[in-house]
């Protein structure tokens, strides 16, 4: 079995430093998106807001990748990388991921916004999402297995018809942006192994899609797109499990307007 890192009070204060931070970035990025700005303008704001806050942008560079944020739209689910051309539209559904490096620790965390007038569809997709982020988060305990954070996901957005990505899951996260365990969005047998403990520090990352959850990446090796072109959202928290709950880290709620 992977070896699983379990941290001390002092490296989840850290994180949480980190996860601040991320917060922040997420919450200035959000309350800048509307019609007309660029996708390079967002990562710009991302960039500026995190050195402004004495971090890195953790995604930068990170096995290649050419963005400090990422802002991924409609049926783009993860990974899109910004462009000083791709305008945001009206309708649009803005998915926004971001991680921040701070003092040896790292934070990581997504949210899925609506621009202007949205489908029905959107904002049920983008509603449902989110909630089974809480939903994943309250099953994050010492006692569970990881498969019931995935369960959580699952059984939650698939009652509204939505399924969620097989190929990319959320993470342990620390010392490092990515450790074990891999924290999949659906029950597996590989979660039913591994016990949470106090002391784990994990990225919870519903990807959920209004269709199949066959993907693919485009061209550019990064964006990853449904096959179907349906629509997708994506939310993520930083946790990490105490005695008995677990704590946010990243909690970019406080810092988005309305």
């Amino acid at each position: 079995m992977e070896n699983i890192n379990i941290y001390t009070e002092d490296d989840i204060k850290k994180v949480k430093e980190a996860g601040k931070v991320v917060a922040i970035v997420l919450g200035e990025v959000v309350n800048s998106l509307k019609e007309g700005i660029t996708t390079y303008e967002l990562d710009k704001i991302a960039k500026e807001t995190c050195e402004k806050l004495g971090a890195k942008c953790a995604f930068y560079g990170y096995r290649g990748f050419p963005g400090n944020i990422c802002v991924s739209i409609n049926n783009e689910i993860i990974h899109g990388i910004p462009s000083k051309t791709r305008k945001i539209k009206e309708g649009d559904i803005v998915k926004l991921d971001f991680g921040a490096y701070l003092n040896g620790y790292y934070g990581d965390a997504a949210v899925t916004v609506g621009v202007g007038k949205i489908s029905p569809l959107a904002k049920k997709l983008i509603d449902a999402t989110r909630q089974s982020l809480y939903n994943a988060i309250k099953a994050a305990k010492v006692g569970n297995k990881l498969s019931d954070i995935g369960k959580a996901v699952y059984d939650y957005v698939s009652q509204f018809g939505f399924d969620v990505l097989r190929e990319y899951a959320g993470h342990g996260i620390g010392k490092n942006l990515h450790e074990p365990p891999h924290v999949f969005n659906y029950p597996t047998s590989y979660g039913e192994k591994i016990k949470l403990q106090k002391g784990m520090i994990l990225a919870i990352e519903p990807m959920v899609t209004a269709g199949k959850p066959k993907v693919r990446t485009k061209r550019d090796n990064w964006t990853v797109v449904t096959k179907d072109g349906k629509i997708s959202a994506h939310f993520e928290h930083t946790i990490a499990i105490l005695e008995n709950e677990a704590l946010i880290l990243t909690p970019w709620e406080e810092y988005i307007n309305g």
